[in-house]
């Protein structure tokens, strides 16, 4: 969508305010799905205590919402590039709620497991859906930081979790917490039904009913994005599945206030992809910022490793805690770019190929890290975070991407 395009809008509207409520609705939903989907890793230490698990089957059980999610984004991100955002926000809220209020009512962790899985599978439809609002409501010159705000629903989610699951975990148990998410789902469901509209969408190039050409013949910098993306969510989730428990278990922290930190961190974040937006508008460049910020994680990874190895002190505290608010910095970025080159017509679908490969990563990263601390060490862990962020930099494309 052009400046263009964005004036029209902004005319049907009155004062183009409307754009922001969806931005605001859209993370809002997705804050909401993400303190259910990457906020069970802040109950480890209570599945650890009252399952009898060690820290890798922990892991492996955390892991099952984003194992659902993946498995399921390609269909709501074609669902979204054919029925729209509302409708596909609003029917998977309404599933995820009702798979979270299953979790409410079994007994057995394989039963539970389970529900995590395809209340993952449900909370999908908010990623695939609420990126392709960046895409149709905001101009070139704003994405960066319109996506950038929508990317916070990661760490706000993470934050919410972690100042609010610990604690309701330790007075209400396991149930308490999931009762938390479970009640945030169903309101973000009412207000996505009522409030959402779907951004106007530009004429299809070409001859009436011609299906637009895919953005993936030809050329490999999608791909290439959609791998360093990837890449670069491992440090992410090694420090946020694992920070609070080395907080706990190294640090001795109570685990309240290793969620504090940890909270923190994620307030961090949001900020750090609110900046990196920003930063990607004024340079004209969503890929030079992104592989600068990949080489600024790699080198505090290395540094929390050596720290975590040899000096585990409240210097490996604060860099735990830059490093969570940093390692999220890129994400945006990604996400721009590929809804900016994949265009209005294949966007949902090329975000939920994004989401796969993110999400692939979220999935595998909590129990083969929890695996290596348990047999090399923290120091090992971060060490092999900190090679993920190199290796996104050999992958991320020389060429320009923005609008």
């Amino acid at each position: 969508m052009g400046s263009a395009q964005a004036t029209a809008i902004e005319s049907s509207t009155g004062t183009g305010s409307r754009r922001w409520l969806m931005l605001a609705l859209g993370t809002a939903a997705q804050t909401s799905s993400f303190a259910f989907v990457y906020g069970l890793p802040y109950l480890i230490p209570t599945l650890r205590a009252t399952e009898g698990l060690n820290l890798a089957q922990a892991g492996t059980v955390v892991a099952c919402p984003t194992v659902g999610l993946l498995l399921a984004l390609y269909a709501w991100g074609a669902a979204a590039d054919r029925y729209g955002e509302r409708v596909v926000l609003a029917s998977g809220l309404a599933l995820a709620t009702l798979a979270l209020t299953g979790t409410l009512l079994v007994h057995g962790l394989v039963t539970l497991a389970l529900l995590f899985a395809l209340a993952g599978a449900a909370g999908a439809s908010v990623s695939a859906a609420s990126g392709r609002v960046v895409l149709g409501w905001f101009a070139p010159e704003q994405r960066g930081l319109a996506m950038g705000i929508r990317q916070t629903s990661t760490p706000l989610g993470m934050l919410l979790a972690a100042v609010a699951m610990p604690p309701l975990a330790a007075g209400y148990g396991l149930r308490g917490a999931l009762l938390f998410v479970t009640v945030l789902s169903g309101v973000m469901t009412v207000l996505v039904a009522l409030l959402v509209v779907d951004p106007p969408r530009p004429p299809r190039a070409g001859p009436a009913g011609e299906r637009p050409r895919s953005p993936y013949r030809g050329a490999a910098t999608l791909w290439r994005i959609h791998g360093a993306g990837a890449l670069l969510v491992w440090p992410q989730f090694t420090v946020g599945a694992f920070g609070l428990v080395f907080l706990t278990d190294v640090r001795h922290l109570s685990p309240v206030t290793a969620g504090q930190l940890m909270a923190v961190g994620q307030a961090l974040a949001a900020c750090c992809r609110i900046g990196a937006g920003r930063w990607s508008d004024a340079v004209g460049s969503r890929l030079a910022p992104m592989r600068l910020l990949a080489a600024a994680v790699a080198l505090l990874a290395l540094l929390l490793a050596g720290c975590a190895q040899w000096w585990p002190s409240w210097f490996s505290v604060l860099l735990l805690i830059v490093l969570c608010g940093l390692s999220a910095s890129t994400n945006g970025l990604s996400f721009t770019s590929v809804a900016e080159l994949a265009g209005p017509h294949w966007a949902g679908r090329a975000l939920g190929v994004h989401n796969i490969g993110q999400n692939l990563t979220a999935s595998v990263a909590p129990p083969v890290a929890g695996a290596i601390i348990a047999s090399a060490g923290y120091g090992t862990a971060f060490a092999v975070a900190a090679g993920c962020a190199v290796a996104a930099i050999t992958v991320v494309p020389l060429k320009r991407v923005t609008g």
